[in-house]
């Protein structure tokens, strides 16, 4: 019996045209995704309400109880809210696309299609969770009486940051944890411990200023510290050299990633 070989079709300029034709695929790919998030769930899509909502309560005790850290004039739980939601949209799209490739070898070793339409398609479905979790917030919001800032019109371009975050780290590990199995069990613990290394349950001006380049490093801390800002108002203040920073951080890890995804694509049918 001959042997079945499992190719790409195309290259280059060509590969980006054809993940174009696919993007039916890509639609189906997503919509899998989530049914089997919350397939024989009992509460379904509202544990995208629980979660985000148990880990405000924990990090507001945690942080204003015993920290004693200041929130600045929105309420507190308000202020974490508006932390969370972008590192949720960031750390839940990276687990579900990081281990991706790996949860689809039976494709992957059966039909060709470009690769990248799996982990790609695990963001878009992580994207249902935030827009439940931004619904959640904005109804705290009122519940607090404080109304959301006019700096709204900016807060997609903040929520496409942490997209390609999530897609340009997210890629990297999918392709890393096909070869390195261990990583898919180190990735929690570094999602973990990136929430306490973000401004998550603090504003940013808690940190020491001769520190505050340093902590900027994290491209996460821009993102966040723009969703307070266009959801809260200017009394966040915004430093636009820290989120320039998170963008060209963000645009070297993406260039990175789908590098080293496309350098290594060819080989996933036969390893994994």
């Amino acid at each position: 019996m001959d042997p079945i070989i499992i190719r790409p079709r195309s290259s280059g300029v060509r590969y980006w045209n054809e993940l174009w034709k696919f993007r039916e695929l890509l639609g189906f790919l997503a919509w899998r995704d989530l049914l089997v998030r919350y397939k024989q769930t009992t509460l379904g899509v509202l544990w995208a309400v629980v979660r985000p909502l148990v880990s405000m309560l924990i990090l507001t005790l945690v942080f204003r109880n015993f920290g004693k850290l200041p929130s600045g004039p929105a309420p507190y739980p308000a202020m974490v809210l508006c932390g969370l939601l972008p590192w949720q949209l960031f750390a839940g799209s990276l687990s579900e696309s990081g281990n991706s490739l790996v949860n689809s070898t039976h494709l992957i070793t059966k039909v060709y299609f470009p690769r990248l339409l799996i982990p790609i398609s695990s963001l878009i479905s992580g994207c249902v969770d935030f827009l439940v979790s931004l619904a959640l917030l904005l109804v705290l919001l009122l519940v607090y009486g404080f109304p959301p800032s006019a700096n709204l019109v900016f807060l997609p371009a903040f929520i496409l940051m942490a997209f390609a975050a999530a897609l340009a780290v997210g890629i990297g590990f999918s392709a890393l944890i096909v070869r390195y199995r261990d990583i898919r069990y180190v990735l929690p613990f570094a999602v973990q411990m990136g929430l306490f290394l973000s401004p998550v349950g603090m504003v940013t001006s808690v940190v020491p200023e001769k520190f505050r380049l340093l902590y900027s490093l994290n491209p996460m801390v821009g993102i966040i510290d723009g969703f307070r800002w266009s959801i809260l108002g200017g009394e966040y203040a915004l430093a636009p050299q820290s989120v320039a920073l998170s963008a060209i951080l963000i645009a070297l890890l993406l260039a990175a990633s789908i590098t080293y995804f496309r350098k290594v694509e060819r080989s996933f049918a036969d390893i994994i």
